[in-house]
């Protein structure tokens, strides 16, 4: 009998999120056996998917589990552990990283230390992520936009009306607002309810996230099978140091030639780090001491603009954005951040969010616009994730406020100039998870980081990470597309190793 009949597959992936999910469809045509791993369930639909006060104000979709923070005190994370990971959540932006962002960049709290890889290498992979995730969008509107070999495949979703006349204001102002690259197909999206997308679970087809493109691709291959409720609690490691099972909390000991680990950057980390052994006492894959370091989380506020004698009745808002302060606006040119509408936030989730009394509550919700000003967070190997006694230690050193905060203030300049005398902000908390990323940085030297840029660990020459938690930096735009090109990317690496 072959070593590969006796494996349980070619390729085991632990994670069905983004980037599980799209490496599984880049190789599912290698016809090699495919096992996707993932510890959640299918998201079904349910009486709550499109209710406001159970998703926003109940927490009805939150996981039933705490971490600690850096000063030990428990809290409920952000994170949601069904087929599709967090992309079921998401709001569908598919926006490539601007090509600066894989320089060094200075900005107000920093420079970033660069990638080990150009636009140029990624940008091929980009097109095929909006080819499998069929991205909407428009170019030409956006100066920050990098070169793209091929056209978005669809049109963008179109403003509504009041969002159309807030475009035209953008522009009066001097600015450049830009139709947001989506994954939606927003007939399908309403025809279900008449609601935003942006946060709420996609049970149907509405949105391309994980699930519906990237396993729904893998999964019309027969060699690709996707496992749930299989919860996975470590690696173990062979005498060569190379990755020899994958441990489930069922006891089973599944076998693979390659795995790839695509669990999130926070579980991802704590994998690697829980699964220390006599070859590896700090934990598999950390010889750099890289692992667990180096987390970024965007820092992230609502801005809510309004006029009190102005409705805004629109259902779901979120179609453009604005990068004029992306690489500059800095007192010394530095860069703010990304602005992005987003999903219409109505009254309940205003109170369920802010604490406003529900009147209050409906009152500004019914005239606002409500945007999203993101900047970047930047690596620090003291913002980390550790274990304690086999529990998750999220320690975010949170930087560049300095940037956020001016991102912020100049946002409301404009709005106010634009004619929306009352404008409201309010930061996000740890609560939320803006866009967890890299607590496994790729690069070239083995001795600062953790893989390479393909994703294959320095110390085990068979084991692959995918997903948010090989970042190098987190940019200032949303990263499910850069995550994806990425996977694609590992998957033709892994595909030629395979077939060799």
């Amino acid at each position: 009998m072959s070593d590969a009949a006796m494996n349980d597959a070619d390729v085991i992936i632990i994670g069905s999120g983004m980037g599980g999910a799209t490496l599984a469809a880049g190789l599912a045509a290698t016809g090699r056996r495919i096992l996707i791993l993932e510890r959640g369930e299918h998201l079904l639909p349910s009486a709550e998917d499109r209710d406001e006060k159970a998703i926003f104000a109940d927490g009805h979709y939150r996981p039933d589990e705490t971490w600690l923070d850096g000063t030990g005190e428990a809290f409920n994370p952000g994170n949601y552990y069904y087929v599709g990971g967090n992309s079921k959540f998401y709001g569908a932006v598919l926006i490539r990283y601007r090509r600066a962002d894989f320089s060094p960049l200075a900005h107000m709290g920093g420079t970033t230390p660069g990638w080990p890889i150009a636009y140029e290498d990624l940008e091929a992979y980009y097109g095929r992520a909006e080819q499998l995730y069929a991205v909407r969008g428009a170019l030409g509107d956006d100066p920050s936009e990098p070169a793209h070999s091929t056209p978005y495949p669809f049109a963008p979703v179109p403003d509504e009306p009041v969002i159309a006349d807030f475009r035209r204001r953008m522009r009066a102002a001097g600015l450049h607002p830009a139709s947001l690259p989506l994954g939606v197909d927003i007939e399908a999206w309403l025809e279900r309810a008449k609601t935003p997308w942006d946060a709420f679970p996609n049970t149907g087809d509405g949105k391309r996230d994980a699930e519906s493109a990237g396993l729904k691709s893998a999964l019309s291959h027969n060699n690709v099978k996707l496992m749930t409720g299989a919860r996975v609690t470590g690696l173990e490691t062979d005498s060569a140091n190379r990755i020899s099972g994958v441990r489930l909390q069922s006891g089973a000991m599944l076998t693979a030639k390659t795995v790839v680990l695509a669990a999130g950057a926070v579980q991802s980390a704590a994998l690697l780090l829980g699964s220390a052994n006599a070859a590896n006492p700090a934990g598999l894959a950390n010889s750099s001491d890289q692992v667990g370091r180096n987390f970024m989380n965007h820092n992230c506020s609502a801005v809510l603009a309004l006029h009190p004698f102005r409705r805004n009745p629109s259902v779901y808002q979120k179609t453009l954005m604005i990068n004029d302060f992306y690489l500059s606006g800095g007192p010394k040119g530095e860069p703010l951040g990304n602005i992005q509408l987003l999903g219409k936030v109505s009254g309940t989730i205003l109170q369920a969010s802010s604490g406003l009394p529900g009147f209050v509550a409906r009152m500004i919700a019914a005239r606002a616009i409500d945007l999203y000003a993101m900047s970047e967070d930047l690596p620090n190997p003291e913002s980390r994730v550790t274990l304690k006694n086999g529990r998750i230690v999220l320690d975010w050193k949170r930087s560049n406020l300095s940037a956020h905060e001016a991102l912020v203030r100049t946002l409301k300049q404009v709005l106010r100039k634009s004619g929306y005398p009352i404008v409201l902000s309010k930061p996000f908390d740890r609560r939320t998870p803006s866009h967890q990323c890299g607590t496994a940085r790729m690069g070239d030297a083995p001795q600062t980081s953790v893989v390479n840029s393909f994703g294959q660990s320095h110390d085990h020459d068979n084991l692959y990470l995918a997903g948010a938690a090989v970042l190098p930096t987190s940019a200032a735009v949303n990263p499910a597309l850069t995550i994806a090109a990425l996977a694609i990317r590992s998957a033709d690496h892994i595909a030629m190793r395979l077939c060799a």
